[in-house]
C-alpha cells in the first residue's frame, strides 16, 4: 500500500509540475501532425502552470530520444512522508498518433503510469498541449484532470560542466537549506560532498550525512541528503549560467500561503 501511495503522489505531482503559456510570436507554431515525431525529439522542461511561473521545486524534464522512447527527470516537493521516489532518467515507452503523445511506464506487474499529451502546437522553442495522467493498479484507473501545459526546449546540459569543487560567493532572496557558507563538490557517480567553514575559518567536510546524491538534467539540478536519525531532505535549483569558473543558480520558491520568492546563488570554482 505504501508503494501504491507513492506512485499515486508521483502522478499527482507530475500534474502539478506542468505548465501553460501563450505561444511565442517570433516562432510561428506549426500543425503538430506535421512531423511531430521529428520535432519533439530533444529535452523539454516545464516552465509555467496556468499562466503562472512554476516553482523550481516542482519541475519536470522530458527527454525524447526517439519517437518511441523518452526519459523523465523531476524535482518534487519535499514530502518524504508521502513519497521517497527519486525521479532521474526514468524510462517511458512513447507512442505518437496524430497530435497525441502517450508515454507509458510499467512499474511492475500491478502498476502502470500513463501520461498523455494532446499537442496543440509545437515550435523549435515551445510545446503547448493538454496533459492527463493515469495510474492503473490491477486494472483500476486513478486519473488526473486534464490540464493545459507548456514546455520550453532545453538548449544546454550542465551535467559534465558542474563536476568539481565550488564555493558559494553570494546568496540573494533568503535561505532555504543552503546558505552562503558552503562548498559543494560534485562527482561523476551522482554523489557530492558538502563543506562548511569552521570557527577557525577552515573548510571541513560535513560527516553527519548518511548519503548525498544529486543529478543534473539539462539545467535542472536536484539534490537530496539525509543526516543520521533525521528525515531525508531535498532541494532543487536551475542552473542559470555556467561559464569557466563562474556559475549561478536560480530558483522560484513558494511559501505556505501561496506567495512566491526568487533566489539566486553565485558560485566560483575552487582549483
Amino acid at each position: 500500500m505504501k508503494k501504491l501511495m507513492q506512485w499515486m503522489m508521483a502522478a499527482i505531482l507530475i500534474c502539478g509540475a506542468t505548465v501553460f503559456t501563450s505561444c511565442n510570436n517570433d516562432d510561428n507554431p506549426v500543425k503538430p501532425t506535421a512531423n511531430l515525431s521529428e520535432k519533439i525529439i530533444g529535452k523539454w522542461i516545464t516552465s509555467e502552470f496556468y499562466g503562472q511561473p512554476q516553482a523550481t521545486d516542482n519541475k519536470v524534464v522530458f527527454n525524447f530520444v526517439s519517437d518511441t522512447k523518452a526519459f523523465l527527470s523531476a524535482s518534487f516537493f519535499d514530502h518524504p512522508e508521502l513519497s521517497d521516489l527519486w525521479n532521474v532518467q526514468t524510462e517511458y515507452a512513447v507512442v505518437i498518433s496524430g497530435n497525441k503523445v502517450t508515454l507509458t511506464n510499467k512499474i511492475d506487474e500491478h502498476q502502470t503510469i500513463i501520461i498523455v499529451f494532446d499537442v496543440n502546437s509545437i515550435t523549435s522553442k515551445e510545446i503547448q498541449s493538454v496533459m492527463k495522467n493515469a495510474l492503473i493498479v490491477d486494472g483500476q484507473e486513478i486519473s488526473s484532470p486534464e490540464m493545459p501545459i507548456n514546455f520550453t526546449k532545453v538548449t544546454r546540459d550542465y551535467d559534465e560542466a558542474i563536476l568539481g569543487l565550488w564555493e558559494c560567493t553570494g546568496l540573494i532572496g533568503g535561505e532555504t537549506y543552503n546558505d552562503a557558507n558552503g562548498r559543494l563538490e560534485f562527482f561523476e557517480d551522482g554523489t557530492y560532498n558538502y563543506y562548511r567553514k569552521n570557527d577557525d575559518g577552515e573548510w571541513e567536510a560535513v560527516t553527519t550525512r548518511e548519503f548525498q546524491d544529486y543529478f543534473v538534467d539539462g539545467m535542472l539540478l536536484a539534490t537530496r541528503w539525509k543526516n543520521a536519525d533525521e528525515d531525508e531532505l531535498r532541494e532543487w535549483w536551475e542552473i542559470k549560467s555556467l561559464k569557466g569558473d563562474k556559475m549561478q543558480w536560480k530558483a522560484m520558491r513558494q511559501n505556505e500561503d501561496g506567495t512566491t520568492f526568487e533566489q539566486t546563488m553565485d558560485w566560483e570554482r575552487v582549483e
